[in-house]
């Protein structure tokens, strides 16, 4: 597994679903000096990721608060991401969510985030945090089975722009509106005083 922190995101031009439409050449670059947290999951019309699919879209205006532009991407196609988002939320489909679902189909996207369960051609729920600069500044990424937690992205946003602004660096299980501290032994020790 590729470790991506600190290195340029994957740019990549791929079809995507985007306010209910297929957009041809839709590019992670066009959001460069915007923040996008980019996730993977593995299947349209499966169990864990609408659930995921519809968390991430409740928490939109967080989202949208933090200037961060929200994608998701998987190896359907884009006529099977329109067919998702036209089936109704309790029938199992993701009806509501506003972000843009990339069709990742070729499986070149999940390969270069080194994502792709190669025998299934599914990704893993590969989750990257990139910066204005396109710079990945965190990642994880979940077995199939297992859901991420959207309030976890947010925070690490929240430590990522607090970070940038402050210069101090957040510690474990800090949250927005919480005590950091100044990268330092003095600073350390002020944290822990």
């Amino acid at each position: 597994m590729a470790v991506l922190v600190g290195k340029p995101a994957p740019d990549f031009t791929a079809e995507a679903v985007v306010a209910g439409k297929v957009e041809k050449h839709f590019r992670l670059s066009d959001f460069r000096g915007r923040y996008v947290l980019i996730f993977f999951y593995p299947f349209d019309f499966t169990f864990v990721c609408p659930t995921e699919l519809h968390a991430f879209q409740h928490h939109m205006k967080e989202f949208r608060e933090r200037n961060v532009q929200v994608i998701a991407v998987s190896t359907d196609s884009a006529f099977s991401h329109a067919a998702w988002l036209n089936t109704p939320k309790k029938t199992g489909g993701i009806q509501g969510v506003e972000y843009p679902i990339v069709s990742d189909f070729n499986k070149r996207i999940s390969r270069d985030y080194d994502v792709l369960v190669e025998d299934l051609g599914a990704a893993y729920r590969g989750l990257f945090l990139i910066d204005k600069e396109g710079i990945v500044r965190h990642q994880v990424v979940n077995d199939l089975p297992l859901g991420r937690s959207v309030e976890e992205a947010l925070r690490m946003v929240d430590a990522l722009q607090f970070y940038e602004q402050h210069g101090e660096v957040c510690p474990a299980n800090w949250k927005k509106g919480e005590k950091a501290m100044k990268p330092t032994a003095d600073g350390l020790q002020n944290y822990f005083g």
